[in-house]
């Protein structure tokens, strides 16, 4: 069976089109909504342990930079150390003053860089030890915050387990309702649904008014809803305005119409009795 041309659907259809993907998409928003900020809070938590997970790396990184500087300076340390024993042995063998002098500063300049090399060797030994209580703070917090994502997530599985398949079922409905509809009349009412607060696109209208931002409708304007004629919009929020007849929706006017012509029915059907009744004793007193 060849598929039917959106172009093809009388405008009532259209409407009722619309008005049923309205209903399931309102129903998946609702899924969405059972679940909360929870989806939201699993993000933040998953962006947190990514953060820490670098700045802990961050951290190891440069702790093993710091590692690898002190095992240097005491290479420089041994070295240093080795060429002052080498000009102590020579000054036992000097012949002049100036062999003396220049030996003697050589020594003093080696003492000079094994002190630095030492000093050089704390300040990394306290750097790391400054690294090492805010790895292990960063690490405490991570094993927190996995702990609460681990929690977040068995809730949100948990949600989502319930409703998956309903929701599932809804988006096939969905997508079948969307190919009916002509590309053109789908795009404004998916963006009058995004701009709308409340998710909804098309609306019925309620006690003559816009059932999506409550201002009135004129008498007209209602009229030309109920024909069907054309796509109507409301002129305050933007909405596509329907019928709720067409939208099979039963609202608080209609049923009190129904009850008024309920109370009609049963007043009538007391009259009639009251007056067979009246009869009856009339014609009694005419036979007396």
């Amino acid at each position: 069976m060849a598929k039917k041309d959106p172009t093809d659907l009388s405008v009532e259809e259209k409407l009722k089109t619309l008005f049923q993907l309205q209903t399931a998409l309102s129903a998946i928003d609702e899924k969405k909504a059972l679940r909360g900020e929870l989806p939201l809070e699993v993000e933040d938590l998953e962006a947190e342990i990514e953060g820490l997970t670098t700045r802990i790396d961050r951290i190891k990184a440069e702790i093993d930079e710091f590692e690898r500087a002190i095992s240097q300076k005491r290479g420089e340390i041994i070295e240093s150390q080795a060429n002052v024993d080498r000009y102590k042995q020579q000054l036992n063998e000097v012949r002049n003053n100036r062999e003396f002098d220049t030996l003697s500063k050589e020594i003093e300049f080696q003492s000079l860089e094994i002190e630095l090399c030492n000093k050089k060797i704390n300040e990394a030994t306290r750097r790391i030890e400054e690294k090492n209580v805010e790895l292990d703070s960063s690490a405490a917090v991570l094993e927190e915050k996995q702990g609460d994502l681990d929690v977040k997530k068995s809730e949100l599985d948990e949600i989502m387990d319930e409703t998956r398949n309903e929701e599932e079922n809804l988006r096939e409905k969905a997508h079948e309702l969307e190919a009916k509809i002509e590309p053109r009349l789908l795009t404004s009412f998916k963006r009058i649904r995004k701009n709308a607060r409340n998710g909804l696109g098309i609306v019925y209208v309620q006690r003559d008014a816009c059932g999506g931002c409550f201002n009135k409708i004129p008498p007209q304007r209602q009229l030309d809803i109920k024909m069907h004629k054309k796509i109507i919009v409301c002129e305050y929020c933007g909405r596509i305005l329907i019928d709720p007849e067409l939208a099979g929706v039963k609202t608080e006017k209609a049923a009190g119409q129904d009850e008024k012509k309920t109370t009609r029915r049963r007043s009538s059907g007391t009259g009639v009795k009251k007056t067979s009744s009246s009869k009856k004793s009339t014609d009694a007193n005419d036979m007396a």
